[in-house]
């Protein structure tokens, strides 16, 4: 488990240009730190999801950040993919184990069960992601976790933990303080007013506030 909160980034639902993407990604990545990157497009067909990896993801590895896919384990293991993140209505995990290997990160969305994430985690999941938080534009969220959940979690278990839906620079640090060790974020920092470099830059410091809350309780 990680000793702090970092942030695990999604991209855009759309990505028309890969290229021009990848420049974007460079500057957000050196704005702060991020742990991962998640490519998550959605309706996109094989061919540019493939080609959409393969021109971020030495942007990642680059800057020693994860390089994950969604949904896929047949593409994230055809693209060398560091890991790959499955839904409940997925690929289950351990048909994605036997595609990706055993070295590889594998998560698992738990929404708001914890019986759901117990069974990942005694399945072998790296870690467990509950959510919907907070409303989401990004994606239909069937269910709302609630903080309560993440302090359950993080008392008792040691696979890590993150938080999704919702999630912004300014309802974030509840989420850090419940015990979450990693935050997706995807509009919170696409959809940034003052730009995703900036979000990163920002999310890192409040990531840093709230921590430092919990050290001084």
């Amino acid at each position: 488990m990680t000793s702090a909160c970092r942030l695990y980034l999604i991209t855009p639902p759309r990505i028309d240009d890969p290229a021009r993407f990848a420049a974007l990604l460079a500057d957000v990545f050196d704005a702060g730190d991020v742990a991962c990157l998640q490519l998550r497009l959605k309706g996109a067909t094989d061919e540019d999801i493939l080609h959409a990896g393969e021109v971020l993801m030495p942007v990642c590895h680059e800057r020693d950040v994860a390089f994950l896919l969604n949904d896929r384990p047949d593409l994230a293991a055809a693209l060398g993919a560091d890991g790959v993140h499955v839904g409940q209505e997925d690929m289950p995990y351990a048909q994605a184990r036997r595609i990706m290997g055993a070295e590889a990160m594998i998560g698992v969305t738990c929404h708001d069960s914890r019986h759901l994430a117990i069974t990942a985690a005694e399945e072998g999941a790296d870690y467990v992601a509950f959510g919907a938080f907070y409303p989401t534009a990004t994606k239909q969220a069937r269910t709302r976790a609630d903080t309560d959940l993440l302090s359950w979690w993080s008392a008792l278990m040691e696979v890590p933990v993150v938080a999704i839906g919702g999630i912004t620079v300014a309802n974030c640090a509840p989420l850090v303080r419940a015990g979450a060790d990693f935050l997706a974020v995807c509009g919170g920092v696409w959809d940034y007013a003052d730009g995703p470099a900036a979000a990163v830059r920002d999310f890192n410091r409040a990531i840093g506030n709230a921590a430092a809350d919990m050290s001084r309780i």
